[in-house]
């Protein structure tokens, strides 16, 4: 080839090979320009609102409020947390509380009140909205300062104002913070042949417990009443399931990068015997995987209503300034891959609870119990 035939091939491929490079800087580009296309109009609105809204505004306050409807944006046990807020969490908190597991719906709301608590003593239940604590606003209250600020030293109180389904006003009640109290099983027998064990909150020792009632109990169908339960690690809600459940995945834990089966292992499900478990919308948390695992594994009917749908774990990410997130960075799926965290569970036989007005007594009927019972008779009936 001639240098002129070199010359021109040089001078046709070098606009191509330029147009590839360039390109290929170009789409890298226009990648993190979609990326940060969000955050260029989050400037512009704080330039905006620092320029020309009616009122001088400070930064620290522009930036507080949208860091905490960040993490809002998340779920209702994220949250954006201030250097203050920060600073009070490796303060020990106080060793009594009112006995009621939180999230956020607007303002903070009743997940559960436990059994024999201050709160269930003074009428509190699930879906209850919690105005106030001690007439402080709880509309921008994050669950983690909401809990911290019902603990305090025991006999001390505590004013709650509570808003319960559509009443138009306000029922505010003072609560006396004590220590918690006994999480122990209890066992009835409701009718021949039915027994039903009452699980408070979940511990270590919960499973060992459940084991030993379920064996012991003469009646040939067992229930283990959940309704309301929300305490208690999610490590617990797996373990108590593992003696009843033989083979196979419990859950399985997600994280953004991976997701690990937690199964089944050698020397479990050694009580064979069928269950029914009773849930509700305050079935919560290690509850909840209880009850996933149960049920994914055929080991159980689920009676009731949709669960609460609270399967995640937390961490604190510190922040240079102070500040921190409080940070859901894990969550359980059930066996079959199907999402608990903010879905809940799906109950076999759902029955609604009676809605109750706030300071009436509770209703002798127990729908959710009564059909519980009814479907094991049916079943006793067919065999």
């Amino acid at each position: 080839m001639s240098s002129r035939a070199r010359f021109t091939v040089l001078i046709v491929s070098a606009p191509i090979i330029l147009l590839v490079v360039v390109g290929g800087f170009l789409s890298k580009a226009v990648a993190r320009e979609e990326g940060y296309q969000h955050l260029r109009v989050f400037e512009d609105v704080v330039t905006l609102i620092l320029n020309n809204y009616v009122e001088p505004v400070k930064s620290d306050q522009i930036m507080g409020g949208a860091m905490q409807g960040l993490a809002d944006g998340l779920d209702p046990d994220s949250a954006y947390l201030t250097p203050a807020q920060v600073a009070s969490i490796d303060k020990p908190e106080g060793k009594a509380a009112v006995g009621v597991e939180l999230t956020r719906q607007y303002y903070l709301r009743v997940i559960s009140a436990r059994d024999g608590s201050p709160a269930a003593r003074a009428g509190l239940r699930t879906g209850d909205f919690i105005r106030a604590i001690d007439d402080k606003p709880t509309r921008d209250m994050s669950v983690m300062t909401g809990t911290r600020l019902l603990h305090g030293a025991p006999g001390s109180t505590v004013k709650l104002t509570i808003i319960r389904g559509n009443a138009a006003e306000p029922h505010v009640v003072e609560l006396v913070r004590e220590e918690a109290g006994a999480t122990a099983l209890t066992a009835r027998t409701v009718r021949p042949g039915v027994t039903v064990l009452r699980v408070p909150a979940f511990t270590p020792e919960t499973g060992r417990e459940l084991g030993d009632q379920v064996k012991s109990a003469a009646s040939d169908q067992v229930i283990i009443d959940l309704r309301g339960t929300a305490e208690g690690s999610l490590d617990d809600g797996l373990a108590a399931a593992r003696p009843f459940v033989k083979t196979g995945v419990l859950a399985i834990r997600e994280s953004r990068d991976s997701k690990t089966p937690v199964a089944a292992e050698s020397g479990d499900g050694a009580i064979t015997k069928a269950l029914t478990l009773l849930v509700d919308n305050g079935t919560t948390g290690a509850a909840e995987l209880f009850a996933a695992a149960l049920d994914t594994n055929d080991r159980a009917t689920l009676v009731g209503e949709h669960t609460g749908g609270r399967a995640g774990t937390q961490e604190l990410v510190k922040l240079p300034n102070g500040s921190g997130l409080w940070l859901t960075t894990s969550h359980y799926l059930t066996a079959k891959g199907e999402g608990i965290h903010e879905k809940g569970l799906k109950p076999d036989v759902a029955v609604e609870a009676p809605d109750v007005e706030f300071g009436a007594a509770a209703p002798s009927a127990d729908p959710i119990l009564e059909k519980a019972i009814e479907e094991i008779t049916g079943l006793k009936k067919a065999a």
